[in-house]
């Protein structure tokens, strides 16, 4: 499935009225906003690879990036961005690719919900639609592609100051445009089209309030 900028930048736009549109429902006295940066590794589904190609079970580097808002005391909303690098395994023809996706998501903090949860430990759901985008390197780089996704995740965090965090995430990236056909078979060759496991170690940082203090 092939995005092209009008549709692109419509989708964007509607991304982001839907991100607004929910935080504006909140009272800004309650509002905490928090960046948040990770970094880890990513597996990408052997089903998303023409013949003859396959990465890596796992691959470096993934990095997200991500702006937060807690609009109530446990739902808020996520507009965050993700790169991903990965390529061939030792079967494999080589390659390397590139995979950079965009979400928003709603956000859902169950840590009071789990009252068995010591004392620091916050857990996080995250979910949400976006868009993804594929660009081979090297030899490959006219085989590019884009695709509508779904994302959801779940964090770890551990508090160790009043509005800094550290967190695990596990995030499953779901391609929702279904199955591409090559023709020729050699446009899908270094490409991908298919899902992605995420596992990331972060920092999360409270610009405004913090959610675990008391």
């Amino acid at each position: 499935m092939n995005i092209s900028f009008p549709k692109l930048k419509r989708l964007l736009v509607l991304i982001m009225f839907f991100a607004t549109s929910i935080s504006s429902f909140g009272q800004s006295e309650i509002n905490k906003w928090k960046v948040q940066i990770a970094f880890g590794i990513n597996y990408p589904d052997v089903d998303g690879f023409v013949k003859g190609f396959e990465a890596k079970p796992f691959n470096f580097p993934t990095i997200n990036l991500g702006v937060q808002n807690m609009f109530a005391k446990n739902l808020g909303v996520k507009m965050d961005l993700g790169y991903n690098r990965f390529s061939n395994a030792e079967s494999s023809a080589k390659f390397k690719t590139n995979y950079t996706r965009l979400n928003a998501q709603l956000v859902y903090d169950v840590t009071n919900d789990l009252r068995f949860l010591p004392s620091g430990i916050g857990l996080v759901g995250h979910f949400g639609p976006g868009l993804s985008f594929i660009k081979p390197l090297g030899n490959y780089s006219n085989n590019k592609h884009s695709f509508f996704n779904g994302l959801g995740g779940l964090e770890l965090h551990y508090r160790i100051a009043k509005t800094v965090s550290a967190y695990a995430d596990v995030s499953y990236i779901m391609n929702l445009s279904g199955d591409k056909t090559y023709d020729p078979i050699s446009e899908g060759y270094g490409t991908f089209n298919n899902n992605l496991f995420n596992f990331t170690f972060g920092i999360s940082v409270s610009l405004s309030g913090c959610v675990y203090c008391d």
